[in-house]
Order: structure tokens, then C-alpha cells, then sequence
């Protein structure tokens, strides 16, 4: 990525691609910032992804990256918080562990002086300087709008669609319900609500089993994610049921191959490693004293079988990567 990129103020569009406005020349960064980073977990490849690719941006920038695993724990992730702060950093991103357990940190960084950036769960008060993530509400609802077209098209009606859900109380979760739920409402399709399988696919795999035992006039399976999807897909097709369809979110590159058979769906794209560098150039502007937006859309795109070929994807996850910043 482009070293001197400036960021662009004001958002346009659904997509949420940045306004065309850069800052002038005066407004260059100072180099070698030390940024903090506190993640919820890496227990899943996205968040991995988006580690690496708010390193790749981080380097590529001069600065240094202090990257700290909360593993699940708000305590872990509120003693980790104040570490960053102890170390004077510049700024913080924050990837939350419960969207309103963080709020002593962000106290304390504001008392710091220090500007918070959230990325891809945002939080529940208190002070921050943007959210850098995407509209995970309309990623939910072009996917479901997805299922009912395929549905139609199958000449199918009053379908019994199972969904397998992130986790409890999570925004991205609720974000990506809601969507959803709201494309299928009226549809005459019926959703069952599955258990929380953290976003991990060795839990999709043990709720599969269950809920196909519980559930065998199934039509549709949505998961909140890919790698929860490819679960439930791995347990579909140890059972013989090629007859259910599949669908899920964030754009993994193994989930585009899967739709060679048309049974996988629909995903929506959520490149990880973009996410992390867009957010290693918002926290730059933000410990610069620059106005930021309070909402960073990094953009999103519906992909379905005959759209694969649309979006490389010889990485982890597929790319799209629509131009937020200025080059």
C-alpha cells in the first residue's frame, strides 16, 4: 500500500466510499508512531487476517504496531488496554471482547489524551475517535435476499431456513440477524434460530449435528460467517443432503470454491486485511489531530456462483478492496 496515501473525509454512497477531499500537504504524518492494537481473539482466520494486514500497514507506514491477544477475556482486554496506555502509545485500536465492558479503557485513553479507533465491532458509548468496520446489516440482508431469489428460482416456498449464529449479545452478530431477518420477513419461509457457534467452524460442525437431527426438512442454511457455513456444509455432506442450500458472510476464498456446485450460495465480502490496513490509516489521522469520521465503511460486495469469478481469491479470504483512501 501507498505509504503517503491521505485520508479522505466524508463518506458517499451505500457502499460507503469516502468523499474525494484530501488534506493538504501541511497535514503529513509524523513517522515512526507506535500503535496499539488490543484484539478480541485470534481463534478465528479473519481476525488473524486482520492482524496481518494492519501489520503489512503499519510497516509499510514506518510505524510500530504493539499487537496484544485479549483471547476472549474483558479483563484480559481492559489489563492489556492499560498496558498500551502505560506504553504512551499514539493511538489504539480496539477490536472489542463485549462491546460495553471496555469502557473504563476509554476513559482512561481519553484521560491519556490518547484516540481510540474501533474496529469491526464497534462499542457502546464512551469516547472514540471512528469505527472503522462495515455495514454488517446490509451484508445480512443482500444474503438473504440472495436465498430468496434461489428459492424462488427453485421454485421453492415455505422453507425451513436454520441459522447459525456468531455470538451472544455481539453487534456483528445482531447486525447480521437483523439484516437478514429483514430480507426474509414476508417471504412465507420460516428461520429457525440455532445456538452460538462463536464464528469457529468446529462448533457450526457440533450444532449441524444436532440441529439436522432436530431439523430434517431443512431447506436453507445461514451462518454468520463462512467458516461457520462450511461447517454446517461438512456436516450436510457427510449426511447426504445435497438438497440444502448455504450461505454465509466475510468473503472466505474457500467458500467461493464451494459454490462450484451451486449448493454454497452466497457470501458477502468482508477482506480482512484491507480492514486492518484502512484502520492503520484512520488511527494515523486520528494521533495526527485530524478530524475522522465517526463511521469508516471499508465497503462490501454480494458474491454468488456466477459472480466468482468477479473477485480474486487466491488468499484466505477473496478481495475488495474499493478505493476509501486517497492514493
Amino acid at each position: 500500500m501507498n505509504t503517503r496515501r491521505t485520508f479522505l473525509a466524508g463518506l458517499a454512497g451505500t457502499v460507503s466510499v469516502l468523499a474525494v477531499m484530501a488534506l493538504s500537504p501541511a497535514a503529513a504524518h509524523a513517522e515512526g508512531l507506535k500503535i496499539g492494537f488490543s484484539q478480541v481473539t485470534l481463534q478465528s482466520p479473519f481476525y488473524v487476517q486482520l492482524k496481518n494486514g494492519a501489520e503489512a500497514a503499519a510497516k509499510a507506514s514506518g510505524d510500530t504496531l504493539v499487537f496484544l491477544d485479549a483471547n476472549g477475556d474483558v479483563s484480559k482486554q481492559n489489563n492489556d488496554i492499560q498496558d498500551l496506555i502505560t506504553q504512551g502509545v499514539s493511538a489504539i485500536i480496539i477490536n472489542p471482547v463485549n462491546p460495553e465492558a471496555v469502557a473504563p479503557s476509554l476513559e482512561a485513553a481519553a484521560a491519556a489524551g490518547i484516540p481510540v479507533i474501533t474496529v469491526d465491532r464497534p462499542v457502546t458509548g464512551g469516547k472514540v475517535a471512528a469505527h472503522v468496520g462495515r455495514d454488517n446489516k446490509a451484508m445480512g440482508k443482500l444474503v438473504g435476499e440472495a436465498v430468496i431469489a434461489k428459492l424462488k428460482a427453485d421454485g421453492v416456498t415455505g422453507a425451513k431456513v436454520i441459522e447459525i449464529q456468531g455470538d451472544a449479545g455481539g453487534a456483528v452478530m445482531m447486525d447480521r440477524r437483523d439484516g437478514f431477518h429483514a430480507a426474509l420477513e414476508g417471504s412465507g419461509h420460516t428461520i429457525v434460530e440455532g445456538p452460538y457457534a462463536e464464528y469457529i467452524r468446529a462448533n457450526a460442525v457440533t450444532a449441524m449435528q444436532d440441529l439436522l437431527q432436530a431439523n430434517a426438512d431443512v431447506k436453507v442454511v445461514y451462518a454468520h460467517n463462512d467458516d461457520m457455513a462450511l461447517g454446517a456444509l461438512q456436516v450436510l455432506k457427510e449426511n447426504g443432503r445435497d438438497d440444502v442450500l448455504i450461505a454465509g458472510v466475510d468473503g472466505l476464498s474457500e467458500a467461493l470454491e464451494a459454490m462450484a456446485d451451486g449448493k454454497y450460495i452466497a457470501t458477502a465480502l468482508n477482506d480482512p486485511q484491507y480492514l486492518g490496513d484502512v484502520t492503520i490509516q484512520v488511527a494515523r489521522e486520528a494521533a495526527a489531530g485530524k478530524t475522522v469520521p465517526a463511521f469508516v465503511d471499508a465497503g462490501t460486495a454480494l458474491v454468488t456462483p456466477d459472480k466468482v469469478g468477479e473477485y480474486p481469491h487466491k488468499e484466505l479470504f477473496a478481495e475488495y478492496r474499493p478505493q476509501v483512501l486517497d492514493k
